[in-house]
C-alpha cells in the first residue's frame, strides 16, 4: 500500500516508538517477526495484503485506523484501482497471490527481565 500512499510509511514513524526504545522502557528484548497470513480477516492495516481489491472498499478502510485521517487517501485508492483495472498491479506485486504470508513489519517483543533474586 505505500506504493500508493506513502503517507502510511510516514505515519508509521510518527506513532510507533523506534524498536531501540523498547530495551530503554523494558530491559534486555527480543524480537519475532509476525507474518500477516495471505487469508487474514483481522482488517488491520495490512490484512489484505494479496487480495488488494479489498482496498478499495470504504467499509473496510473504515475498519483502520490507518485510513481514518491519511492526506492524499482519494488519490492513492484512485491510482491502486487504475492499477488493478489495468493489471499493473499485478505485474509489479501479482508474485505476493501465490504467497501464504507477509512480513509487513509487525513484531512481536519479548521482555526478558533479569532474574530476581
Amino acid at each position: 500500500m505505500t506504493e500508493y500512499l506513502p503517507e502510511l510509511a510516514v505515519l508509521d514513524e510518527r506513532q510507533m516508538p523506534a524498536m531501540s526504545h523498547y530495551a530503554d522502557w523494558l530491559g534486555p528484548v527480543s524480537t519475532v517477526p509476525v507474518p500477516v497470513p495471505h487469508d487474514c480477516t483481522d482488517g488491520f492495516l495490512y490484512a489484505y495484503w494479496r487480495r488488494p481489491e479489498a482496498y478499495l472498499d470504504e467499509r473496510i478502510r473504515s475498519g483502520s485506523s490507518s485510513f481514518w485521517s491519511l492526506p492524499g487517501l482519494q488519490t492513492g485508492i484512485a491510482e491502486l484501482a487504475h492499477d488493478l483495472e489495468s493489471g499493473d498491479w499485478d505485474r509489479k506485486f501479482g508474485h505476493l497471490r501465490s504467497e501464504d504470508e507477509y512480513d509487513a513489519g509487525y513484531r512481536l517483543v519479548i521482555a526478558h527481565p533479569a532474574p530476581r533474586s
